[in-house]
């Protein structure tokens, strides 16, 4: 089983930055891969960063530039720093964590975190 929680969402002032952690648990080598999403007010989620278990990372156009991924392997965390926060940025922030866990049985799946609130005042 893997879990993940994610926490530092808050309130922002336009222009400012917020770090997003996504603490990853349970059990951790079979994470494939831990991806970031958004659920902004009207809009469909949308996927905006992701980072493997190999360290590559992809990024939507829409926060290149603004948003950077990183991790912490050690502490089994991956963040995402947020940076030139715009009003649009705001919204509930999601990790999931994409997973493979095999022993007699191949399970596949993905885990998602509760959200973290993020608000970007104008």
């Amino acid at each position: 089983q893997v879990q993940v929680v994610e926490s530092g969402g808050g309130l922002v002032q336009a222009g400012g930055s917020l770090r997003l952690s996504c603490a990853a648990s349970g059990s951790i080598s079979s994470i494939n891969a831990i991806e970031w999403y958004r659920q902004v007010p009207g809009k469909e989620r949308e996927m905006i960063a992701k980072i493997t278990k190999h360290g590559d990372i992809t990024q939507a156009d829409s926060v290149k530039g603004r948003f950077t991924v990183s991790r912490d392997t050690a502490k089994n965390t991956v963040y995402l720093q947020m940076t030139s926060l715009k009003p649009e940025d705001t919204g509930v922030y999601y990790c999931a964590a994409d997973y493979t866990h095999i022993t007699d049985t191949i399970v596949a799946g993905q885990t998602w975190g509760q959200g973290t609130r993020v608000t970007v005042s104008s």
